[in-house]
């Protein structure tokens, strides 16, 4: 697929607008990639190839995020290994489209977070141009996935890791719900399903 196959809008920090599903934009059959950037680690999670379900893959850790490793001569050849290791587990699984969480704040309102989420989505469509990266709200994922393995049982130790992946499954559950709901509604409309 060429950059032309699909219609990303322009990501630009001053909007840092999400995007929603959409049966005009939308790849078809294919796994999704869903992303929770972080300071210090990015969640990362797939679907299955119907697009059905969302679960963990890996963690990816900043060499160069805020106390990382390589924070003291860090920058861009971190940033550069985070971002290549992404575009590796892209390629791997053979996406068709990546989906990275825009948080916001209750208000709706964007930060320092949302800011760092949209550079990153745009430093991945600079590496993966063929590819559509789509920002979806991520309110409170990285908190309801932090509660939700709490009372699982996980103990905090191992938490970390955990929420960023769990992060991600959020992220990308809720597009995938969507998606679905919109290709339904899209196939009733014109007696068919869009898959």
């Amino acid at each position: 697929m060429d950059s032309s196959d699909h219609s990303d809008p322009p990501l630009d920090p001053a909007r840092m607008g999400s995007d929603r599903p959409s049966a005009a934009t939308d790849p078809g059959r294919g796994r999704r990639i869903g992303i929770d950037v972080g300071t210090v680690r990015i969640g990362v999670a797939a679907s299955d190839p119907d697009g059905i379900l969302a679960t963990p893959v890996e963690t990816v850790v900043r060499a160069g995020g805020k106390g990382g490793p390589g924070r003291a001569g860090g920058g861009k050849g971190a940033k550069a290994a985070d971002l290549a290791r992404i575009a590796e587990i892209v390629l791997e699984y053979e996406a068709v489209e990546v989906i990275v969480g825009l948080p916001r704040t209750l208000r709706g309102e964007s930060g320092t977070s949302a800011r760092l989420a949209v550079d990153f989505a745009k430093s991945l469509r600079t590496l993966l141009p063929a590819l559509p990266i789509r920002l979806s709200d991520e309110r409170l994922t990285t908190v309801s996935a932090a509660r939700a393995l709490r009372e699982s049982g996980v103990r905090a130790r191992g938490q970390r890791r955990m929420i960023d992946q769990a992060a991600a499954v959020a992220i990308l559950q809720t597009w995938l719900d969507e998606r679905s709901a919109v290709l339904r509604s899209a196939g009733d409309g014109r007696g068919e399903v869009l898959e």
